[in-house]
């Protein structure tokens, strides 16, 4: 499938220099010998050894030969270990696999880096949401240059599964709901890991290998519940949701993580279509895949066989590395004695992770991620923590920003002078500033909100705090919401004797900047939840609050979206600052006070209502669609009690400026199959503040052999604009931007007319009608 990644015009300042060592050119012949030589050496349990990803145990730097996993690595039954943190430690057991095991085959070590590694970036919905490329880029070689420093050669990353329930706690770790954004976040993720020259990627000792995950159709499980049945026709897979993972591919990237849902029912990691007729076949990707944590043993209670029959399915599906299962080389000699699986399908997966490891430049160099300088010179610096805070701030959306009186001006940027109050149970946690899936995070060394602006207001703002209410009133469910130590050391005062301190400091503030939401761990992997408003306590905080009469902004933490009908209503000023990272509290300070001008948009529509779920802007019309304007009619598509658009729509968030935009121009109002036409719109900054802005194309395609969207996402632009500047934005509408699959999976761009759609979210628009001949 071929796209077009729209670059943003919006560069980072901070340049990255690299003094990265760089490994000698070989072709592919070269490996292939190699390669060949090597297996001829190898027994059978040796073949099945590099298909087995253990986690690491309890390894102490200097001890590693007394681990229970060293005697396997000694024995040459391991192909990697996950989660090892800590250059000293990869190397000692590099050692031990080069110098103690037979053949001396190095090792992969591989960690979740999903948002960063000690620097930490705003979480990957977040992250989407500066619709930033090479800020996301940057993103992922930052990461890769820390992660490397740190021995890890392999990261479980990017996620690109599109989700459209934000009752899934994983929506945190991916790029939202469109497939079109999401595959852009995808290239960008892969090229900034592995490198940018996908002909040279993995060259250097600071590029590691991605692994694109969760292959495939994750976040489109039943009821937003965690690992639970997905089930959707090929031509909805193919026009919604495989896009991202293609464009990883194409991008390059070296492994893919297979999901533990099922797919057609047959579970994803014993899915040959899925695994060989799709990802290899059709879209010619030749790099390995592994399963997810646990993923072959977990077939078993899906009810398809036992522990070799499992193991021996996902083996013919064309997986080739099993993640702590141990079903591989548990089962695999038993099987090939059997007739289950053939040697040539077992020489197949041990071929494709040694390629891995030769394309890394392990042979050559088993230590070339094992150098012990580079911690102390390439992780936590402030050359990354610089490009961090300008990342996160970018990152946040600003949902709502007005008087908090009449005749007053909006509420924000705040003025840098008078006490500020900041209350709320996530204004003083530092180990929820990070977000979920921040493995090497140091949580303990990230500012709060508090403390991070105490020390950017200190002689110019009085910057007091509470706590105000706990997270949740039900300590059970606060205890599920902070795990990983994450905890927000749950106040034993009473709700009253909190609230009365916080009004009490509020009383004394001319402003009050309350940071509610979830905490980190209220999203994620098994986070899942029915009730997407803000909990209880929080809520009779904000009223309170609210009641004094004081400037509110809610600062809002989330992994997902929410459901703000109230705070939408009342609240004057929303910020939507996710979870920004390790550099958070300092670019929420940039924000609030002016210094850094909001552009985030929303890359997930935001529901009224969790009875809308699944609600998405590229939805279809039914034969009885609600007329325009209304909110209900009798036999129309609609609900009694609410309406059917969303709170926020995808696309949506407001800056301290405003932004014009002139109607649609194209070069010609045909164009033929071969031909191109160029869509150019200008954009004014009408307001007093410069700001970025994101220009975004949406396309219809009116009539379709089978039913199209109302709309898609086809390019986007972010562009800086000056107070009172205009800049005139062309996008390329070539028919690769208006093919799909049709019913027979063909992949096709059929003629007559389209709607082309420009503006600043995926409501408010200016359209131009186009004739594909």
């Amino acid at each position: 499938m071929k796209k077009v990644f729209r670059r943003t015009s919006v560069l980072l300042a901070a340049a990255f220099l690299s003094t990265a060592a760089v490994q000698a050119q070989k072709s592919p012949q070269d490996m292939d010998r190699f390669i060949d030589a090597l297996m001829k050496k190898m027994t059978v349990e040796e073949k099945i050894g590099q298909l087995n990803l253990p986690v690491s145990g309890e390894i102490v730097t200097g001890q590693a030969k007394n681990s229970d996993v060293a005697k396997k690595v000694e024995q040459g039954l391991v192909g990697g270990l996950l989660n090892l943190k800590g250059v000293e430690k990869i190397r000692d057991v590099q050692k031990l696999a080069i110098e103690h095991s037979r053949l001396g085959i190095p090792l992969l070590f591989g960690m979740d880096v999903i948002h960063g590694y000690e620097t930490i970036f705003p979480i990957p919905l977040g992250l989407s949401c500066t619709w930033d490329m090479p800020a996301i880029e940057k993103s992922a070689r930052i990461a890769a240059t820390e992660a490397s420093a740190d021995g890890i050669m392999w990261t479980f990353s990017p996620m690109v599964d599109i989700s459209r329930d934000p009752r899934w706690g994983r929506v945190s770790e991916g790029n939202g709901e469109d497939p079109f954004l999401g595959g852009a976040i995808a290239r960008a993720m892969v090229l900034g890991f592995q490198g940018t020259d996908v002909n040279e990627q993995l060259k250097r000792n600071d590029e590691i290998m991605a692994c694109v995950k969760h292959f495939a159709l994750y976040g489109a499980s039943e009821a937003g519940r965690d690992y639970n049945t997905v089930d959707m026709s090929h031509n909805r897979m193919f026009n919604e949701y495989m896009y991202p993972y293609e464009a990883a591919v194409k991008a390059g990237v070296g492994s893919v993580m297979a999901s533990f849902n099922e797919v057609d029912g047959v579970p994803a990691t014993a899915n040959r279509w899925l695994m060989t007729d799709v990802l290899r076949k059709q879209w010619g990707f030749n790099g390995f895949v592994v399963t997810d944590f646990t993923g072959i043993a977990e077939m078993v209670e899906h009810g398809i066989g036992d522990l070799q029959t499992v193991s021996a399915r996902a083996l013919n599906a064309g997986v080739d590395l099993d993640m702590v299962s141990e079903g591989f080389s548990g089962t695999l000699k038993k099987s090939l004695e059997e007739g289950k699986v053939s040697m040539e399908t077992l020489d197949t997966a041990c071929r494709r992770i040694l390629e891995a490891k030769y394309k890394l430049g392990l042979f050559d160099d088993p230590y070339k991620y094992c150098d012990l300088k580079r911690p102390a010179r390439d992780i936590f610096t402030k050359e990354h923590r610089d490009v961090a805070r300008k990342i996160s701030a970018e990152s946040f959306v600003l949902l709502k920003n007005e008087p908090a009186g009449t005749g007053q001006n909006p509420v924000l940027p705040l003025a840098k002078k008078g006490t500020v109050a900041v209350v709320g149970p996530l204004a003083n946690t530092r180990s929820n500033m990070p977000g979920t899936w921040s493995v090497a995070a140091r949580l303990k060394d990230y500012p709060s909100v508090y403390e991070g602006l105490q020390e950017m207001m200190a002689g110019k703002v009085n910057i007091t705090y509470a706590k105000g209410s706990n997270l949740i009133s039900d300590a059970a469910y606060e205890e599920r919401a902070t795990m990983f130590g994450r905890s927000l050391n749950r106040d034993n005062r009473t709700d009253k004797e909190l609230l009365d301190e916080a009004l009490k400091i509020a009383a004394n503030a001319d402003v009050i900047v309350a940071a509610l939401g979830e905490s980190s761990e209220m999203t994620g992997e098994s986070s899942s939840r029915t009730n997407l408003d803000l909990p209880d306590v929080q809520r009779t905080l904000l009223e309170a609050l609210l009641k004094t009469g004081k400037p509110v902004v809610l600062t809002l933490f989330t992994g997902r979206p929410l459901t703000l009908n109230w705070e939408q209503e009342n609240v004057p000023a929303i910020l939507n600052v996710w979870f920004g990272g390790s550099e958070a509290a300092y670019a929420i300070g940039d924000v609030l006070f002016g210094d850094v001008n909001p552009s985030g948009k929303l890359t997930m529509t935001f529901p009224k209502n969790v009875g809308q779920i699944p609600i998405y802007y590229a939805h279809k019309n039914t034969g009885r669609p609600l007329p325009a304007g209304k909110w209900f009619e009798k036999f129309r598509s609609n609900y009694l009690d609410v309406d059917n658009d969303p709170l926020y729509p995808f696309g949506y968030g407001l800056s301290y400026t405003t932004f014009q935009y002139s109607d649609i121009t194209l070069s010609a109002p045909i164009m033929g199959q071969d031909g191109s036409v160029t869509a150019k719109v200008t954009i004014t900054n009408t307001g007093k503040r410069d700001g970025a802005e994101v220009v975004q194309l949406y396309i219809r395609d009116l009539v379709g052999s089978i039913t199209r969207p109302v709309k898609e996402l086809k390019g986007f632009e972010k562009i800086f604009l000056k107070a009172g500047e205009s800049k005139t934005v062309s996008f390329k509408i070539t028919p690769d931007l208006l093919h799909f699959y049709d019913y027979d999976l063909n992949y096709v761009a059929e003629p007559g007319d389209f709607d082309l759609m420009v503006g600043g979210n995926s409501q408010v628009v200016k359209t131009a009608r186009l004739t594909l001949k």
